[in-house]
């Protein structure tokens, strides 16, 4: 099994999340500009490094499209092309999500397994990193800082405060290491970058994949070039109309639920390592132990796991969901001999004090620097962030809240007021139909956010519920990718109250 603790903050980074108008909106709200005013306006296409049958290069754009003969950068770019060019649709766009993840990378390595093969005879599979992501300048940060994060459980205003003095010294490192572009990694501005990679493609209109986060992507291009699109499916979709409250309280929600999933599983299948036990009590059980200090990391024995820990790694496993394997996990950590209390299960307070002479040694951190622009979800002092900590645990007393969003959302405390990108009801007056697949038990995007997206733009959206578990879902069925397929290659989309039968968990 994995380390626990090194896992944490790459798969936060993985796998993400109405306010008024700003000068910042006003001016992204501008868009890029016309047509061939861009600093580059073909790529150079050759063949990628990683894999030599297919295609990357880099788009040259601006950092700030208020200012588009201002500062550049590089969006990376990678394509396979149609495997069968006399039956081309056109391009499909793709973006797998995080905020973090690489296009670049699901397009080059993962489209060939991801798709069916007749998505791949038919579309040229473009994937490009979004800005502050991957190859595409990426956000940096000083490791040495990053390895000082505070705990993101604050337990009175002492420690709220250090919480946000951290964030606001974190914040100017990654500033200074990153240049302009950390200003602007917001998603409005990724979507005009994809509107000049549609330029720079030759494409009147694109088809769009967009999976989690991902979908925010599709959602706002719908709302800002909508008549530029002939298909777009989104999967696992994100409402950017939700306040801190119902954000925090939706997600703890959804994890509660997957919890419940899991252990219903857990009663009626034979192979499930806990079998034939109180699965909820061995749970509880464990983590009030690993408040404790009880309980060791089983790749690294000297250091202790922290119920946050634990919750987090369970709670990326429901992703799958991986239950055969989650349940042999809770089963081996149930199983440990009482270890000698090594230190309190409230996080550690013995690190180094911030320094602002940062490291110079870095590594990519781009979540924060795309979720709070996207985001005016922002606890002002410690009563409030404990009242929404107390509404979190309401939702989810066994998962403890959602510990993905938990710390996403603690991550911007401290950070200026003003967002790029702020919340808003999704309003789509131009673009055909965009077909939407949501899970119904997804552990990370509630079902009713898709439903809610989908209320919003009720002429335009169509959703498709899967009925079963997990947060991927274009693959989970014959039933997913042919209700897909079917409608990127012919733009049928599936009858009203149609939905997908629930398969088994991976």
């Amino acid at each position: 099994m994995r380390s626990l603790i090194r896992a944490l903050t790459a798969a936060l980074a993985a796998g993400l999340l109405a306010g008024a108008s700003t000068p910042g909106v006003a001016s992204a709200q501008a868009g890029p500009p016309s047509s061939g005013s861009t600093t580059q306006e073909a790529i150079d296409w050759k063949p990628c490094a990683q894999d030599a049958t297919a295609e990357c290069g880099t788009l040259r754009l601006p950092v700030d499209w208020a200012r588009p003969s201002g500062e550049t950068f590089d969006l990376a770019v990678g394509r396979r092309k149609a495997t069968d060019p006399d039956r081309r649709v056109g391009v499909l766009l793709v973006n797998p999500g995080g905020p973090g993840a690489s296009g670049v990378r699901f397009a080059v390595a993962d489209a060939k397994s991801h798709f069916s093969p007749d998505i791949q005879e038919r579309f040229d599979i473009v994937g490009f990193d979004p800005r502050g992501v991957g190859a595409s300048h990426p956000v940096k940060c000083s490791t040495a800082l990053l390895r000082q994060r505070p705990s993101v459980y604050p337990r009175n205003q002492t420690e709220f405060d250090r919480l946000a003095e951290y964030n606001r010294v974190l914040r100017e490192d990654c500033r200074r290491h990153t240049g302009p572009l950390f200003d602007h990694a917001d998603t409005l501005s990724v979507v005009h970058d994809m509107d000049a990679l549609r330029e720079a493609l030759g494409e009147e209109k694109i088809n769009y994949f967009g999976h989690s986060y991902g979908t925010l992507i599709g959602e706002q291009y719908a709302e800002e070039y909508g008549d530029r699109i002939r298909s777009m499916a989104l999967t696992a979709n994100i409402d950017h109309s939700l306040g801190a409250r119902a954000f925090l309280v939706s997600s703890a929600a959804a994890a509660e639920d997957s919890f419940h999933q899991f252990v219903k599983w857990c009663e009626r299948t034979s192979s499930c390592a806990l079998h034939g036990r109180d699965v909820t009590a061995v749970w509880d059980r464990l983590l009030a132990r690993a408040d404790r200090g009880e309980i060791r990391d089983p790749e690294r024995p000297e250091r202790t796991l922290t119920a946050h820990n634990i919750a987090f790694d369970v709670f990326l496993k429901f992703y799958g969901p991986r239950w055969d394997e989650l349940a042999a996990q809770v089963a081996a950590l149930d199983a440990q001999a009482p270890a000698e209390r090594q230190r309190s299960g409230q996080p550690r307070q013995d690190r180094p004090p911030l320094s602002r002479e940062a490291d110079q040694q870095t590594e990519a951190e781009p979540f924060h620097a795309v979720f709070c622009q996207d985001w005016r979800i922002r606890a002002k002092d410690y009563r409030e962030y404990a009242e929404l900590t107390r509404a979190e645990l309401r939702a989810a007393p066994h998962m403890r809240g959602s510990p993905r969003v938990h710390q996403a959302v603690a991550g911007c405390i401290g950070w200026p007021d003003e967002v790029n990108n702020p919340q808003h009801r999704l309003r789509i007056t131009e673009a055909p139909k965009i077909l939407m697949l949501h899970s119904r038990h997804d552990p990370a995007n509630h079902f009713t956010w898709a439903a809610n997206v989908h209320r919003q733009t009720r002429g335009t959206t169509v959703l498709l519920p899967y009925e079963g578990a997990g947060h991927s879902v274009y693959g989970r069925s014959d039933c997913t990718r042919g209700a897909v397929d079917e409608y990127l290659t012919k733009l049928r989309v599936p009858s009203a109250g149609s939905s997908c039968a629930p398969a088994g968990p991976h």
